[in-house]
């Protein structure tokens, strides 16, 4: 837009010696920024500053020089500043070094744009990284992206790469209830109550290796009814056949340093109570009698010496690859495979989605939604019981109602 003597009101323009034209203008603070182009015409680079100066007007202008800073440096702080346990804040660490800085790390925001994240993933995956660490990422440098949009650094997010963000793990196994109990067997005799607590409570490493004596309710034990003194349960002895509750308010991480370090569960979803079947109560409560010190500070699940537990150490004290085997699981089959197997029993014995998230320290129902779909145990139970009503309906010497009109049943003469 020009007044009368043919100055912009807004910017200017200058022809370069190229005979290229560049463009600049003034900012709410006094400072001039220019184009991060030049123009082939007058008209194109006069053009450009009539949409900034409508960016201005309707409060969308970006200050180009926040954009000035590099992916490296704005990520890095990024991953310090953000909110995060210490567990997830090395992972992040560890990927953007890895996969995000090497390709991106020099580059200015503002010089990222969706294109830019397209090659970079495509690399990333021909240079042999599996479709999971490139989501994950992916994911990583979408959050950073957000932030910068957030904090007016760029105007949109270039990560948009429809399906970039999904995982797609192979389904990992699980162990049946008899192989829970036989993984239990074949494990010193300590480390027992870890393998059922983890087979039938869900519970992460992490927050089973975190757990103290206050954290562990036991049920009081009960006399025998008549009914069961008539069946003959033994009067003098007391039943013990109620659920033990966990109540988890920490989780230990491991960092890649082999330091344990205790913080909050993963999420807010994560600090919960479940309950152990009353099949395995006789199992914590010998463990707590035997294996853990007096003191409601005292953990729950040691190694011989009385110190946390740590995985790598762990696995080789109980042998692990020599149990599975000898427990009928696949060599692969992890620790965490039995936190899969106990919200896989959840889902088959029938708990909902809002249970299910409860257990698994979820906030989200994906998850639920997983194990619900994932477990045909439970379809076949409703299918036996569908097929329980049918069988009682029909009394005997009924044909099939093909034989007759269809849907009604034709007695046999």
């Amino acid at each position: 837009m020009a007044n009368k003597k043919g100055r912009r009101r807004f910017g200017s323009t200058r022809e370069l010696p190229s005979g290229r034209h560049q463009a600049s203008y003034l900012g709410p603070d006094a400072q001039r920024r220019y184009a991060p182009h030049t123009f082939a015409t007058k008209r194109d680079a006069e053009q450009w500053l009539s949409v900034i100066e409508a960016d201005m007007l309707r409060g969308d202008w970006l200050d180009p020089l926040l954009s000035k800073v590099t992916l490296n440096a704005y990520g890095t702080r990024w991953i310090a500043e953000r909110r995060l346990g210490v567990r997830t804040r090395e992972e992040h660490a560890r990927a953007f070094r890895l996969h995000i800085a090497p390709y991106l790390g020099g580059k200015l925001l503002g010089e990222i744009s969706t294109e830019t994240v397209r090659t970079w993933r495509a690399t990333l995956l021909e240079e042999g990284r599996s479709e999971i660490r490139a989501a994950k990422a992916y994911k990583l440098l979408r959050s950073i992206m957000y932030t910068a949009v957030d904090d007016g650094k760029i105007k949109r997010n270039p990560c948009r790469i429809k399906g970039a963000d999904q995982e797609h793990s192979p389904e990992r196994p699980t162990a049946s209830i008899t192989q829970v109990f036989a993984l239990a067997d074949l494990v010193p005799v300590r480390f027992r109550a870890l393998i059922l607590a983890a087979g039938f409570s869900g519970l992460r490493w992490g927050e089973l290796i975190a757990l103290r004596r206050s954290d562990v309710q036991l049920p009081e034990k009960r006399r025998p009814t008549a009914e069961e003194i008539a069946a003959g349960a033994d009067r003098r002895v007391l039943i013990d056949d109620e659920p033990v509750l966990l109540r988890v308010p920490r989780r230990l991480a491991q960092l890649s340093s082999g330091q344990l370090v205790a913080g909050p569960t993963k999420s807010a979803a994560g600090v919960r109570t479940v309950a152990l079947p009353a099949s395995v109560t006789p199992d914590l409560r010998r463990h707590l009698a035997r294996f853990v010190k007096a003191g409601p500070e005292a953990l729950v699940f040691t190694g011989e010496k009385g110190a946390a537990l740590k995985r790598g150490n762990w696995r080789k004290s109980v042998k692990w690859t020599v149990v599975l085997k000898s427990a009928g699981l696949p060599e692969g089959f992890h620790f965490h495979d039995l936190r899969h197997t106990g919200n896989m029993l959840a889902a088959a014995s029938g708990a909902t989605t809002r249970e299910l998230m409860h257990r698994m320290g979820h906030a989200s129902v994906r998850a639920a939604l997983i194990y619900q779909h994932a477990t045909s145990e439970r379809d076949r139970e409703i299918a036996n019981a569908l097929d329980k009503r049918i069988t009682s309906s029909r009394s005997p010497g009924v044909s099939d109602p093909e034989d007759g009109a269809a849907g009604v049943l034709v007695p046999v003469s």
